[in-house]
Formats: C-alpha cells, structure tokens, sequence
C-alpha cells in the first residue's frame, strides 16, 4: 500500500530523524551537530530537541543532549511485537552454551545490521553488544548475509548511502571489493569475517531462511582471534550453525 505524502506528519518525520542521529559514537551531541547529522536546518532541530527534553526522551546540559532510557519504550515495543527474537532465543542459548562462544540474530535495516537476539558467553568486542545495536552490513559476517540476499544493484545502492568507514585496519572499505566478497558469500551460503569490525573478533554467520528459501535474518558465532586458519574456522563452526539454520527453517512461516 502507497502512502501520499500529504498524509504524513512532516513534524514526526523530523523528530524521528533527530533521534537516528544519536549513536553508539555519537551519544552525546549539540544542536548543530545534530542539524548537520539529520540534514535538517538549525532551528528545526533545536525544536526537535527541545521537545524531545520536554517529554522525558532526552537530557539537556544548557549545551549537549542525550537520549534518555526512555526511547528503549520506541525498540521495546517493536521487539515484543516480533516473533522472531522469542523464536530464536532458545537456539541461541542452546548454540552458545555447546560452542562456548557468543551467537547472535540480526536483521538488515538499510546499510545497518540490527541485533534482535543474542547469547553472550564472555566479552570479545569492546562494546556491550544486545538486542537494538547497530553495526556496518558492509563489514560485518551478518551484514554480508543479508546484503547477499539483495539483488546486486541494491547492494551497491546500499554501499552508497554513507562512506565506507574502515574500522580496522584490515576492513575491507574498497565497493567493488566488499560486492566481490559478497557474490562469493552468495555462492557458498555463509560469511567468515577477520578482524573487519574489530581488532581480535572473527565470526561466522549463516541466512536464516523461510520454507521457501528466502532470507530474513542472519544467525552467526563471533569468538577470538587465534591461530586457525580460516577454513578450519568454518569447518568448526558451520556445521553446528547449520544445523540451528536448518531447525528455524522447519519453524519460520
């Protein structure tokens, strides 16, 4: 169903837009900086802001503000209205505790990955990662996934959306490069990722799929960096990641 933009609320489009700025590396911001983040000009996002401090969403300085736990209500509500995150939690734990390693489900949301589930065993990345958190598709083994169940000029359009930031120096940040190692895990239906995200994290992840084969989140292992080399990496890992893709199968509608 199309939705006429007279019909929509260019106010709320707005708020929503001021919150998108506020991230995990940038929690804490001034007007201008979150005008120039949202593209929205300085004026209307003092409003945004202002409003959003007047209803518990946000915390003011007199210069900086931060969003309050109170936006958690806005994800809360989306995760306990989807079926997917209680579907996978007991595989999750069940995988975790067998490996001794983290597991995770995510979904894609334009050029980001969001975590919906996760089983976390002991600390590999510096940042607390739980349902809710964001990460680049281009360089995460999830991203890929999803990324790979797109058509091709798609991918790339997603690519384009923002600079391709490298977080280590052994990320991958080169287009053609990232598409290439995309095709590849398109062919052999899973993504090993070394130390592209983080300095000492590798990770393996697989498609969740439907009956009918189409994907509609990814399941992976993350663990530390060690000496394997990258074959016997996933000669470990995906047959058990395989085996939980195979009983959501049985289970998504």
């Amino acid at each position: 169903m199309s939705i006429s933009e007279r019909d929509t609320m260019g106010g709320l489009a707005k708020g929503l837009a001021v919150i998108e700025t506020f991230t995990a590396d940038h929690p804490r911001q001034s007007i201008a900086q979150v005008a120039a983040a949202s593209g929205l000009d300085r004026a209307t996002a003092r409003r945004c802001l202002l409003t959003l401090a007047h209803y518990g969403y946000a915390d003011y300085d007199g210069k900086f503000f931060t969003l309050t736990p109170r936006v958690l209500r806005l994800g809360t509500a989306c995760l306990a209205t989807m079926p997917l995150p209680q579907m996978v939690q007991p595989l999750l734990d069940r995988l975790s505790d067998e490996l001794g390693e983290s597991s995770s489900v995510s979904i894609l949301d334009g050029d980001e990955i969001v975590y919906v589930a996760r089983a976390a065993q002991r600390k590999v990345m510096s940042i607390a990662l739980m349902p809710g958190s964001r990460l680049p598709a281009f360089c995460t083994s999830m991203g890929r996934v999803l990324l790979a169940a797109l058509p091709e000029g798609e991918i790339r359009d997603r690519l384009a959306r923002r600079p391709l930031v490298a977080r280590t120096p052994l990320t991958v940040t080169d287009p053609d490069i990232v598409v290439e190692r995309i095709r590849v895990v398109r062919e052999q239906g899973y993504a090993v990722i070394d130390q592209e995200v983080e300095l000492g994290l590798r990770s393996i992840a697989v498609p969740v799929l439907t009956a009918r084969g189409a994907t509609i989140a990814a399941l992976n292992v993350g663990l530390p960096a060690r000496g394997d080399d990258l074959q016997d990496l996933a000669e470990r890992y995906l047959p058990p990641l395989q085996s939980v893709q195979a009983e959501l199968k049985a289970m998504v509608r």
